[in-house]
């Protein structure tokens, strides 16, 4: 007899992910990394005046260049924390901007809402892919524009998923969210939902003043790798934090003039589609 697997419980890992996510803090590492959100907003070409939708949208990086761009944003995370931190950010720049607690994969909004839906390296972690792309495409109008950010599967970021799952096996059954970095998985997600789809692999940079630094901070305020130091022993902890940093420091492109500071390249893809109307 051949055994079957059972499907896993997706809104089990959601639930899990959620705390994850709740836990550090995530707009420390956010603040670092603008710039995605705001090249993406640009690819997108947001219109002023228009309704723009960001999900998973955390600290609010992305909701921020959409309203810098002169449009209504609304900015979605089922983190409340980040909300209110993406809110704070937005006063202090007179950006108005509206938040809502909820879920990448049921949005709360009715369908053909908003003229665009963006997101930065946010819905590539809900774990059912297809629900997520459906909802995507749901609420935006026929003619409008989904644009997406995701760390790519063979960058920096995803050998330090691939790093860390050595030592925490992620939940099994479950895609992982790198492959929201391939272009032929985004397509395949969208299938007759868009009409047109632009994609650009673009490579930013993360900068620390050490291995051990930059270490230091995704350990303290990274949600995953926060949540993957607590779920270790203490021997567990340090080959960790061995792996990590070796990973960190291989990666760094100054290697061959020492240690530090750090600058490592990790490719994320940037996609833009047009929804089919």
């Amino acid at each position: 007899m051949t055994a079957v697997s059972a499907a896993p419980d997706l809104e089990a890992v959601k639930t899990k992910q959620q705390q994850t996510w709740a836990s550090g803090d995530y707009s420390v590492i956010a603040a670092v990394i603008p710039l995605i959100s705001e090249l993406l907003a640009d690819a997108a070409d947001l219109r002023a005046g228009s309704r723009v939708l960001d999900v998973a949208g955390g600290s609010g990086n992305t909701a921020l260049a959409a309203a810098r761009a002169g449009a209504e944003v609304v900015s979605l995370d089922y983190v409340p924390e980040l909300l209110d931190r993406a809110q704070e950010r937005a006063n202090a720049e007179r950006l108005p901007i509206e938040t809502v607690v909820g879920d990448a994969e049921n949005l709360p909004f009715a369908d053909a809402s908003f003229d665009a839906v963006v997101s930065a390296v946010g819905v590539m972690f809900a774990p059912n892919h297809q629900r997520t792309a459906d909802e995507l495409l749901r609420v935006t109008r026929p003619g409008g524009t989904i644009a997406l950010a995701s760390w790519c599967p063979d960058g920096f970021i995803g050998d330090m998923f691939r790093t860390t799952a050595a030592h925490v096996p992620p939940p099994a059954g479950v895609q992982p969210p790198g492959l929201w970095g391939k272009e032929d998985h985004v397509r395949a997600l969208f299938g007759d939902g868009i009409s047109e789809l632009r994609a650009e692999r673009r490579t930013y940079t993360f900068r620390y003043r050490s291995p051990q630094h930059m270490l230091d901070t995704f350990r303290s305020w990274y949600g995953p790798t926060h949540k993957a130091f607590a779920a270790l022993d203490e021997a567990g902890q340090w080959a960790l934090a061995d792996d990590l940093a070796g990973l960190m420091a291989r990666s760094n492109k100054y290697r061959e003039e020492g240690d530090e500071p750090v600058a490592i390249p990790s490719d994320y893809l940037e996609v833009v589609a047009t929804r089919a109307g």
